[in-house]
């Protein structure tokens, strides 16, 4: 990886790990499914341009079905539920919740998609597994006023990111990215569009919310597809998944210093326990030989 090709994915890792602070100071006043469709309507227009010339607008409506599942799988579902579990949870910890993507990636791409799956595997996601228990085992608290459900919310999101990358993986890796990334944004918004307008709030947004919503989805959401789109390109998508694991450091550091959240050993330990079984899981670490492969 070159060295603008690094600097790319820090300033990616930054900007993706501040998402969680903005949604975390934005949504007690747009509440989750407004905020949502602020992220996604804004996205979208700022996207849109990518779309003008060679054919990208008559892809996007061939497929407008696809992408709107994948719209529904990738974007409305799980960033509403990363903005309610943010309602409770901070923003470093719901980071270290979504980073288990790559493993229900794995696990349902095995189950239900028939990718092959490495021996190794299955250690990294028992590890990962028992990293989110260990980050949040005395917090697993289901009764009124408990943080249970809104763990559940973020690792509910990390299964829609699961499903989605999968299908789009099967049904639409053909599409030139551009198209995904500004089709399914724009989609999402449509389907936001009257919730998120139902659901608006009947007080005042104040100016903070309004500005760390606007900020969510021009750098966190625009500004970052660009630069992940880039990666892509330049560097490849093995080097551009490290984001996976540099988003939460990103957002503990963000959460530390701007919000004043705890760093404790629990959540260090935690976090550490998860990254390094997501990077058995994923191979970014590898244990001894290459192993074989297997189809579950």
């Amino acid at each position: 990886m070159s060295s603008a090709d690094t600097l790319r994915l820090i300033l990616l890792s930054s900007l993706w790990g501040m998402s969680f602070i903005f949604m975390r100071v934005a949504v007690p006043e747009f509440g989750p499914v407004s905020l949502i469709l602020v992220r996604m309507g804004v996205g979208a227009l700022l996207l849109m341009p990518l779309l003008l010339g060679a054919g990208y607008l008559r892809l996007v409506w061939q497929h407008k079905g696809r992408l709107l599942l994948l719209g529904l799988l990738s974007h409305v579902l799980p960033f509403s539920l990363l903005a309610l579990a943010t309602t409770r949870l901070e923003a470093g910890f719901t980071s270290l919740i979504n980073a288990t993507t790559p493993i229900f990636t794995a696990l349902l791409g095995a189950l239900f998609f028939t990718t092959p799956v490495q021996r190794q595997q299955y250690l990294g996601l028992a590890l990962a597994f028992f990293g989110v228990y260990v980050l949040s085992a005395n917090r697993l608290d289901f009764a009124l006023g408990g943080d249970g459900w809104f763990i559940l919310s973020a690792l509910g999101a990390t299964f829609c990111y699961g499903v989605a990358g999968n299908y789009s993986k099967t049904h639409l890796a053909h599409l030139p990215v551009r198209v995904l990334a500004a089709g399914s944004t724009a989609m999402s918004a449509l389907l936001l569009l009257i919730p998120g307008l139902l659901l608006w709030p009947a007080e005042p947004i104040g100016a903070v919310a309004w500005g760390n919503g606007l900020a969510l989805a021009t750098f966190s959401t625009a500004l970052a597809f660009l630069l992940f789109f880039g990666l892509l390109s330049s560097a490849g998508a093995t080097a551009t998944s490290t984001v996976t694991f540099l988003v939460p450091v990103s957002a503990l550091l963000w959460g530390y210093l701007l919000l004043g959240e705890t760093l404790n050993l629990q959540v260090l330990s935690g976090m550490a326990i998860t990254l390094i079984g997501t990077a058995v899981a994923t191979s970014m670490i590898r244990l001894g030989r290459a192993p074989s492969t297997e189809k579950t």
